[in-house]
């Protein structure tokens, strides 16, 4: 199919998501490692330019929220904390804190700085939730699920930016400098990358991102980095909610009957992909269910660091809570930390593994909502050490040399604290791109 032909399918797609979405049987691309991006230094695809604000948002009032109490994180720390471990946080940048005494810069793909500058406020609660540290353990303190671990910036993405030399789509991003982040990341050492984005599109025409699964495979199997995403939300541009439930094959993921494409997750041998869940442990309503969802975490009414000032925040922008899969997603980022910083000798697979097989699991085992069931930090750091056979299979065995030629980039936009990816058409360049819902 033509370029222009892919364009104009997807933009009739997006006009279609109102209604009732068609089931296709779908998989990822098998991984192509000549897709791999090259080792190059962290950098915008282009010139760019602030076009907006920075967000601004209200400081939180009455404290933090209590939603890591589920996780009883004050039986984990004496066993883990997190040390020697490092998070890369692909984001919207990390601003420096008071309560990230660990952070350290990994790069900009956004504008000229170095990854700990966040104009849109997102990323710098992603960190807060994976790695905020505070001397003050009493009532009304905040920390992160592991905060020991340092936390490494890399900002990828910024609704507050665009490309100089086209003003006609706000946002800067796509799923090439995700790819690059990745690899980036991996290549610096990081142990863990937290990814609280999704690229949602129809499964009737999925993302071309064999650059992103290349990278996802390198840092899994080369670099034995555990990848952690979020599953996503079901709204904007990933509104198309798949199946809750397969009533023929309880407990079995269905890739048979999805209907909208969830990237990175749908990689699911490379990534360990979070949904939401309420405190009380039930699936938030909002979660994108997918055959790929692995486990779930608290991602409701969150607190975390406020990118402006060293407070703390509870709210988006526009005065709604914050919540989303985005949020969960760094719950487990931390837990991985913990893991890894309790048991070095596991690999990324391993450890992959012991996060879902120490869930709690739901009642017919695995569902397409939470996966294996809600994060269990204590039992993944103190339990048995797992069998050396790895829990997936891998398809990269030896590092994969890069190679030239990728595709055109798809540009995409990260959609408050949602994080949605929206991809949409533009019939007259005949390139697909995005635009905030």
């Amino acid at each position: 199919m033509s370029t222009l032909r892919q364009a104009l399918a997807v933009t009739v797609a997006v006009m279609m998501t109102s209604a009732a979405p068609c089931a296709h049987a779908i998989a990822p691309k098998p991984v192509d490692h000549s897709q791999l991006p090259g080792p190059t230094a962290p950098a915008p695809p282009g010139r760019t330019e602030q076009s907006d604000r920075c967000a601004s948002v209200k400081p939180a009032e009455g404290g933090p929220a209590h939603q890591l109490d589920m996780l009883d994180l004050a039986a984990v720390w004496p066993l883990s904390r997190g040390s020697g471990q490092l998070v890369a946080v692909i984001d919207t940048g990390v601003a420096r804190h008071r309560l990230l005494p660990h952070l350290v810069a990994g790069g900009d793909y956004v504008s000229s700085g170095d990854g700990t500058q966040d104009c849109d406020g997102h990323g710098t609660a992603i960190a807060g939730l994976i790695g905020a540290a505070t001397a003050d353990t009493g009532p009304g303190s905040f920390s992160g699920v592991a905060p020991d671990a340092t936390v490494m910036a890399i900002r990828q993405s910024s609704n507050k930016f665009r490309l100089t030399d086209d003003h006609d789509i706000s946002g800067v991003g796509d799923v090439e400098t995700l790819a690059r982040a990745v690899r980036s990341a991996a290549d610096a050492g990081a142990t863990v990358i937290n990814i609280s984005s999704v690229a949602c599109m129809p499964a009737s025409d999925p993302l071309d991102d064999r650059s992103l699964g290349a990278a996802l495979a390198y840092a899994v199997d080369v670099r034995n980095v555990v990848v952690v995403a979020a599953a996503g939300n079901a709204s904007g541009e990933c509104a198309g909610q798949n199946p809750l439930a397969d009533t023929k094959r309880p407990g079995t993921p269905d890739w048979d009957t999805v209907h909208t494409v969830v990237s990175p997750a749908w990689y699911d041998d490379y990534v360990l992909t979070v949904g939401s869940v309420s405190p009380n442990g039930t699936p938030s309503p909002f979660s994108l269910a997918g055959p790929w969802v692995d486990v779930a975490a608290p991602g409701e009414s969150v607190v975390s660091l406020s990118a402006q000032g060293d407070g703390l925040v509870d709210s988006r922008p526009d005065g709604r809570p914050l919540s989303g899969s985005s949020y969960a997603a760094p719950i487990v980022s931390g837990v991985v930390a913990l893991v890894r910083s309790r048991l070095p000798q596991l690999s990324a697979r391993q450890v992959m593994a012991r996060i879902e097989d120490t869930a709690r699991h739901p009642a017919d085992g695995w569902n397409p909502q939470v996966g294996h069931g809600v994060v269990d930090p204590l039992a993944a750091v103190s339990g048995g050490v797992p069998t050396p056979a790895p829990a997936r299979v891998s398809t990269a065995q030896t590092a994969p040399a890069p190679g030239p030629g990728h595709p055109p980039s798809r540009r995409i936009a990260f959609l408050g604290t949602a994080l949605c990816i929206t991809v949409a058409a533009a019939a007259a360049t005949g390139r697909r791109r995005s635009r905030p819902s």
